[in-house]
This record gives C-alpha cells, structure tokens and sequence, in this order.
C-alpha cells in the first residue's frame, strides 16, 4: 500500500492519521464537523452550454502565480456542489501548484440550479463531455487534466471511457467503481445517518428544480413511500430520468469497473481511452468499498495506478504534517499530477 508511493514519484510521507481525526468516520466528517477556514470564494462563473438549450455552471480559478500549467476540470461527488469545503481546498491546493482550475457543478447542483433541470448521474456523457470538449478548447494547447472526488471521479471515469483523447490525465478519490457493491455498503446499518443526511440533500435538491418536477416525482419523494435508501432514490429518480429501464440496469452501465478490468493490462499498448490515470482509495472508506480499487490493483489496466491506504476515510487523508489548507490526499493529487506534467505531458 504505502510503500506504493516512491514507485509513483510522491516524495510524500506514508498516510498517518492526524489527531483528533481518528478512524473512518471522523476522517470522513472532519471538513463538516470543523469546516476548514478558507479564503472568500472569487471564483468566476462561466456557463457551459450541454444542448437543448442547458447549460452547466463552472467557477473558474486561475493559478496563484504566473502563467497556468494545465487546466484541471475538478468535479464534486453525491450531493456535492463547486462550494464544498473539501473540492475548495483541493482547487486552492491545484492553483498553487500553477494550475487553472474550473470547479464544474453539475446538473442540478449549488449555483448551477437554474441553468438545466434534473439532476445528474453516475454516468452523465451527454452533459460532461461537452464540457471538456469546451475545456479543451480554452485550455489553447495546455493539457487538460480531470479531477473527481467520490461520485465525480466516476463521472470522469465513465467520460474518458466513452471519448477517447478528452482528458491527458485523471485523478479519482474515493470513487465508486461498482454502484451497486456501493448502494449495499452505504445501507448497511452502521450508515443509517450518512444515508438519511445524503437522501435530505438530493430530495431538497431534486424538489428545488426551478424548472418544475412532474407529479410522479413529486408523490415519489414526498409520498408514504418515499424512498429511505440510496438504491430507492436512484429507482425512483436517477434512473428513469436518464433512460435507464431500471435501477439494476443504471448500475450495470454506469459502473465503470467492468469495462476498466476489460482494458487491456500493464504489459500490453495503452487502452485508447484511458488517459494516465491515478485512484486513490482507503480500505476503510464506510461509504464505497474499496474491492473495485483493490482489483485493478491486482490487474491494472495499461496507465492506471492504484494507490491504497490502510486508514483515511471517505475523501478524508487528514494527516499527520498536513499544511493548514491542504490535507495528504490534496497532496497526493498535486504531485502525482505534477509528475505528469514534468514527463512532457501534453498535446
């Protein structure tokens, strides 16, 4: 696990819980519990058009310093949005490190919710790939980099498989691999309160559509029997608003780990979709289990790098020797992203 981190060029320390964030859950809860005191948001706002007349909203930050090195389409996970302690203090971390950085929100997220109705998927193409495509573009040469936290590093996964070429390198924390190895972790009764705390978001989320949400959605979310799980609201919502014929088949099609396991191994030419890609996950994550992780480890495909810590959470990786708006994982990204750009990376 640890040792991993020389063979990956991180001159980084191994991950060492920091005090008092200790186990899965207080590393997963400490943004929340003790939001980290970051600078105002000066972030500036660009629409993105998906078609049909929608749009995304991303908020644009430059590099700290000098002229950018790369443009990093950051993403948030379930319920998340661009204002999210944890993806603010990854970009503030990417823009030091001289890196342009647009903190995408998705649809039907924070201050994007008036520019498109519904809400997002696990696997939303037809909304994210239009968007890197943009990014490519105003990237005007440099290289395009993606960065998903939990749920977002699934979405950016599910992109770079679908398109070959959108992406020159990928970073993913904490991401789901197998939604449906993930809906039957976060049901398992030791996460009865993560449960209900993400369901109040994404209900509040869907019934704050200004766009309007059908009867059907309405009664399904505030009905006798309005979904208590995960898996429920994905059947009630997230499915039939994407085309899928159930819950069972959005699964299957939105989870990336079949068709990464199918990608051709280490030893043989690069899978023409997969750019240099870095997972990073902690085998004692409560919310996505870390089997998906750990089989790529076991049989990476052709540029994915797998690197597993013992403790850190869900997006935790609060350390020891952490720099107060930076945490170990932050860092991980950082250099392990630098480390591509030394190589020459690029278009």
């Amino acid at each position: 696990m640890n040792p991993a981190l020389p063979a990956l060029g991180l001159e980084l320390a191994p991950f060492r819980q920091r005090w008092p964030w200790i186990g899965p859950d207080l590393q997963t809860l400490r943004d929340t519990l003790s939001p980290p005191r970051l600078p105002a948001d000066q972030g500036e706002p660009l629409a993105l058009a998906v078609g049909e007349g929608c749009s995304l909203l991303a908020l644009c930050d430059p590099p700290r310093l000098a002229e950018p090195r790369a443009l990093v389409v950051l993403l948030h996970g379930l319920g998340g949005s661009s204002e999210r302690e944890g993806l603010r203090r990854m970009g503030l971390s990417l823009q030091d490190a001289g890196m342009a950085v647009w903190r995408l929100n998705l649809r039907g997220a924070g201050p994007g919710r008036s520019l498109a109705p519904g809400t997002y998927a696990a696997r939303c193409d037809s909304d994210l790939l239009p968007v890197l495509r943009r990014a490519r573009e105003q990237a005007g040469g440099l290289p395009l980099l993606g960065v998903g936290i939990s749920l977002g590093g699934t979405m950016l996964l599910n992109a770079v498989l679908a398109e070959a070429g959108v992406l020159d390198g990928l970073v993913c924390t904490s991401s789901p691999l197998d939604l449906a190895a993930c809906s039957r972790q976060i049901e398992r009764p030791r996460n009865r309160i993560y449960q209900r705390w993400l369901l109040r978001r994404l209900r509040a989320q869907t019934l704050a559509d200004p766009f309007g949400v059908s009867a059907a959605e309405r009664w399904a979310l505030q009905g006798p029997d309005r979904p208590r799980t995960i898996r429920a609201f994905d059947a009630a919502i997230t499915a039939p608003r994407w085309g899928y014929g159930s819950v069972e088949h959005y699964y299957r099609q939105a989870s990336p780990l079949p068709r990464l396991l199918a990608a051709p191994g280490a030893d043989e030419r690069s899978h023409p979709a997969l750019p240099p890609t870095l997972l990073l996950h902690a085998l004692d994550d409560p919310w996505v289990p870390a089997s998906g992780a750990q089989a790529l480890a076991a049989h990476p495909p052709s540029g994915v790098e797998v690197l597993l810590t013992g403790q850190g959470g869900h997006n935790g990786f609060h350390g020891v020797g952490d720099a107060p708006l930076s945490c170990w994982g932050d860092q991980v990204t950082v250099q392990w992203l630098e480390r591509l750009l030394a190589g020459g990376l690029g278009r």
